[in-house]
């Protein structure tokens, strides 16, 4: 698995600290996605300045290219 998802599983689990809530798992997970999302988010703002026109592609590539998935 790639490293940075595992950083971000990890930091998901550091964040929901209360392991004796029947939820807990869930939580988790739900934190794990919230993660996710942000720093795909951030990836995107980070060209948002750029003097091109959007790209779908582009952006679909920016992210995987960022969690180190092959296309």
């Amino acid at each position: 698995m790639n490293e940075r998802i595992i950083k971000l599983y990890e930091q998901a689990q550091d964040e929901v600290v209360d392991s004796d809530c029947a939820d807990y798992y869930e939580r988790i997970q739900l934190k794990f996605a919230e993660l996710i999302v942000r720093e795909c988010a951030e990836v995107l703002q980070k060209w948002k300045g750029e003097p091109f026109p959007f790209d779908e592609d582009l952006a679909a590539s920016l992210i995987k290219e960022h969690f180190g998935v092959e296309e």
